[in-house]
């Protein structure tokens, strides 16, 4: 088998699965509210693992807050912070290639009277300088949302000089920053990467499903989405998860000690597929500058869900668009607003790395998708 569709899950590593059997042990599966010794012993627990995570992140402990997955996070953020500071201003800064749990939020914003506006991209995904500066000098702007690295192309957003020019522009914007596809695979610090709120996601680094982070700088005030018991400060009522938590924790130090060798390995995979696939026709979309563990391709003759099937039959797995939206069979609104052409849109299939994928691998796709165009292509 050969997977190269990371960007929409990851497998659970085997340290994540060896910690979560000692996090499920008897004498710590206790409620972390309880006031008994059993409870008392999974809160320390919880909250040293809370205190790790932190410090990997770069970030107070106090401003780490466990979720479920980066949606809820993102949720969390987004509707929390316009919840909660109603003076801050009428209005929110995005584009319109975030994700869906970006999208779908401000649409639910825009519902209850915000007014969203929606910054352009260029054909290398990124923001648009001029068009952000002239959304800002409109005024209002209370939250600006954006990606760190797009799940669909790998697309880099140049976040100092955005962050710049927001503080600049306006100096009490607020930034909410998805950090999903980026963690494990670039150096993350949160006491001076200059966001404001992140979401991170568990499963996308070898954790696993349903454990996802929030960060929140200290003095930003938001509204909790889950209320109830009041558990993590308020924030995210619940019955706190050592386990989960604790498999959040594993999966990121195991990244955050392989940054280096796996951009190494998977910088090589990336290129190798780029000449190959270019010498045989296919259009490369993720721009050149692409964080490389995500390789976005249309092939020549086979629509995106035509050579998913087709590479399918060999035991090897990518995906179309985002993982969130495939099942809706439609083409990628992230390509579309790149200014990709729609046919060339509609051909488009997504390959993700991991750490974990090998060179042998790719060499085998290309000897694959040669065989696919033999077999299928009506010449």
């Amino acid at each position: 088998m050969i997977y190269f569709d990371n960007s929409a899950t990851t497998f659970v590593s085997g340290g994540v699965k060896a910690r979560i059997a000692e996090l499920t042990e008897d004498s710590l599966s206790a409620n972390p509210g309880a006031l008994h010794k059993l409870g008392n012993k999974a809160n320390d627990v919880y909250e040293s693992i809370r205190k790790e995570t932190a410090g990997l992140l770069g970030s107070k402990p106090e401003e780490i807050f466990f979720t479920s997955c980066a949606t809820e996070s993102a949720n969390t953020a987004i509707k929390g912070f316009m919840s909660r500071n109603k003076r801050a201003g009428n209005a929110v800064i995005s584009t319109r290639t975030e994700h869906k749990a970006t999208l779908e939020s401000l649409e639910y914003l825009k519902g209850l009277g915000y007014e969203i506006r929606y910054v352009k991209v260029g054909p290398d995904g990124k923001p648009i300088e001029e068009s952000l500066e002239e959304e800002l000098g409109k005024g209002g702007v209370a939250l600006a949302c954006f990606t760190l690295v797009n799940n669909e192309t790998g697309s880099v957003l140049p976040f100092e000089s955005i962050a710049k020019i927001i503080k600049t522009k306006s100096p009490s914007t607020v930034i909410y920053l998805d950090c999903v596809q980026a963690l494990g695979k670039m150096p993350i610090d949160l006491s001076s990467l200059g966001a404001d709120m992140c979401s991170f996601s568990g499963h996308k680094i070898h954790s696993i499903k349903g454990n996802g982070v929030l960060y929140v700088r200290k003095g930003i005030r938001i509204d909790p989405l889950i209320v109830g018991g009041g558990q993590q400060d308020g924030m995210r009522s619940g019955t706190q998860s050592p386990v989960l938590a604790g498999a959040f924790l594993e999966a990121l130090k195991e990244v955050s000690t392989g940054i280096d060798e796996g951009l190494s390995n998977v910088n090589e995979i990336n290129s190798y597929l780029r000449k190959e696939l270019s010498d045989r026709g296919a259009v490369i979309l993720s721009p050149g500058d692409a964080l490389p563990y995500v390789l976005n391709v249309s092939f020549r003759g086979f629509e995106s869900e035509t050579m998913l099937h087709c590479l399918e039959i060999y035991d090897i797995y990518v995906s179309t668009v985002s993982a969130c939206s495939a099942k809706q069979k439609k083409v990628s609104y992230v390509l579309l607003e790149m200014g990709v052409d729609r046919k060339t849109a509609a051909n488009a299939v997504r390959l993700s790395f991991s750490r974990y994928n090998t060179l042998d691998e790719a060499k085998e796709f290309i000897k694959c998708v040669d065989e696919i165009y033999d077999q299928f292509l009506v010449k």
